[in-house]
């Protein structure tokens, strides 16, 4: 059997001191969820939030299968705690486990050059209006494909403000970029950043991105960054982060 956790912190062990914000907004309660072999004394648990789940402690293929079971999504990013679980979801899902290799970005809370993130900011191209997640732009996002990520993990407004922030660019009254929460934890946020296809390649992408970390910084809270490609680190890296190291993931189709 697998349950979900209400006492959470029951299996935080396990997670040990895995750098992942969306584990924190999982044991915190603050969105996502804790699935585990035991509601006492769990030996293998997973954190499961948004398209991204976590697999940590003793190795176990009817945790691995129950996220397939559970989601019914097109796909699942799954995240093995260490080569074990990696071979367990190779050994589950089979050809539908795509291997992929993401870059894990250093937690460095002070490294931030504000003046220059300020400067990035200030030059938006004419034509573009830079504004932040406000109520009427957060619904309008939920209903955008493309960019529904920045919001989708929020129920509501409501709880955006509390547990999420977003930098979005509009052209025409329509969003064409955006830098935005993918998730929220108690103390800070998962960047969700991404440009619509067609204005790509004109800075939009950073001039957002600044202007998020900019709001975080201004709120107490960490910007936390994780990359799934060269490209993502190169631009974290113009932000001014730096890249830790890199991690195996699966992308799973159930």
């Amino acid at each position: 059997m697998i349950y979900e956790l209400k006492q959470t912190e029951k299996a935080a062990a396990l997670f040990g001191g895995w750098q992942e914000t969306m584990i924190w907004s999982c044991l915190q309660g603050v969105m996502g969820g804790i699935y585990a072999d035991s509601l006492e004394d769990p030996a293998s648990a997973m954190a499961l939030l948004g398209d991204f789940c976590f697999l940590a402690g003793r190795q176990s293929k009817e945790l691995a299968l129950f996220v397939s079971e559970y989601r019914m999504r097109e796909f699942v990013i799954m995240v093995p705690q260490e080569e074990g679980w990696a071979r367990v979801i190779e050994e589950c899902y089979g050809q539908n486990a795509k291997k992929v290799v993401r870059y894990a970005i250093k937690k460095e809370p002070d490294i931030f050059d504000r003046e220059k993130l300020q400067a990035a900011v200030e030059g938006l191209p004419e034509g573009y209006c830079l504004k932040m997640i406000d109520e009427e732009l957060f619904w309008q996002c939920k209903k955008i494909e493309w960019c529904r990520d920045w919001v989708a993990q929020y129920d509501d407004h409501t709880m955006f403000q509390k547990y999420g922030s977003g930098a979005v660019i509009l052209k025409d009254g329509q969003p064409v970029s955006g830098a935005s929460s993918y998730t929220g934890y108690l103390g800070g946020i998962e960047i969700e950043i991404d440009t619509r296809e067609d204005h790509r390649r004109r800075g939009l992408a950073y001039i957002c991105g600044a202007k998020l970390i900019l709001e975080c910084l201004e709120k107490g809270w960490y910007p936390s960054w994780d990359a799934q490609n060269p490209g993502s680190v190169a631009l974290a890296e113009k932000l001014g982060y730096h890249m830790d190291h890199e991690y195996t993931a699966f992308e799973v189709t159930p």
